[in-house]
């Protein structure tokens, strides 16, 4: 059993923008339950061993506090941070006594004890992978029962929320899944932003090198023209109004 003062970390981006408000440092946690089809991080999908307890990773974000701008902070990111739980509840104790913004990149699929930690989260990055619970499935290469409890326990937050969902040809680039999906992120509350992002092959080479078969295949890049179109489409008819 992991001690809750140790984690296993993948690696520590710095400047990171694309992960949160301002200026951030992202910290990848190894090991996830899912096993998406287009997953680019293969790498940690695994549970590996510890290699850093809370106070040296404390440290480490403390020396980035001054590029924390514009709203900036940390983001837990992964692989699936909910697998450390405990351990991001001890570390973020320790971060908001320092009043540092803290996000979480999550598919919502973890190992609970989500409503303690999500007292000291900003804001949440959730995936959504499909909201039909077949398509779900296919995609995550899991049930679909986990991420509602997660959903569940977020609704009770005062959490801000981003939403991050992937299109991919052939699977959900249509208009009918854009008023599915209208629907289904109404029953999230706190929504500040909405983001699609267009599917790629970036990950390729990564499963190549982890001697694994792409579960995509030859599945070539989404347009992103296509992408920005469906995106124009959806916005219209979720009409959210974003703070940033």
């Amino acid at each position: 059993m992991k001690k809750c003062n140790e984690a296993s970390i993948d690696s520590i981006e710095t400047f990171g923008l694309v992960d949160g408000p301002g200026i951030r440092t992202v910290i990848f946690f190894n090991g996830c339950k899912l096993r998406c089809k287009y997953c680019h991080n293969p790498e940690m999908q695994q549970i590996k061993e510890n290699n850093i307890d809370i106070n040296t990773l404390y440290k480490k974000i403390l020396r980035s506090v001054p590029y924390f701008k514009n709203g900036g902070g940390v983001t837990f990111s992964g692989g699936e941070p909910l697998l450390h739980s405990d351990f991001l509840i001890e570390l973020c104790k320790k971060l908001k006594k320092n009043n540092i913004n803290i996000c979480l990149d999550t598919a919502g699929v973890g190992n609970g004890n989500y409503i303690e930690l999500l007292k000291y989260i900003d804001t949440v990055l959730l995936d959504i992978k499909h909201i039909d619970k077949d398509n779900y499935k296919f995609i995550s290469g899991i049930d679909y029962n986990e991420i509602d409890s997660f959903i569940s326990s977020l609704n009770k937050s005062n959490c801000d929320v981003w939403i991050r969902q992937v299109i991919t040809p052939n699977f959900n680039d249509n208009y009918n899944y854009m008023d599915d999906l209208v629907l289904y992120l109404k029953k999230i509350k706190n929504i500040k932003r909405v983001d699609f992002l267009p599917f790629h092959r970036l990950g390729y080479e990564k499963y190549l090198k982890l001697n694994k078969e792409y579960p995509l295949g030859d599945l070539m890049d989404m347009s992103r023209e296509r992408c920005n179109e469906l995106y124009n489409y959806f916005i219209k008819k979720f009409n959210i109004t974003y703070k940033g």
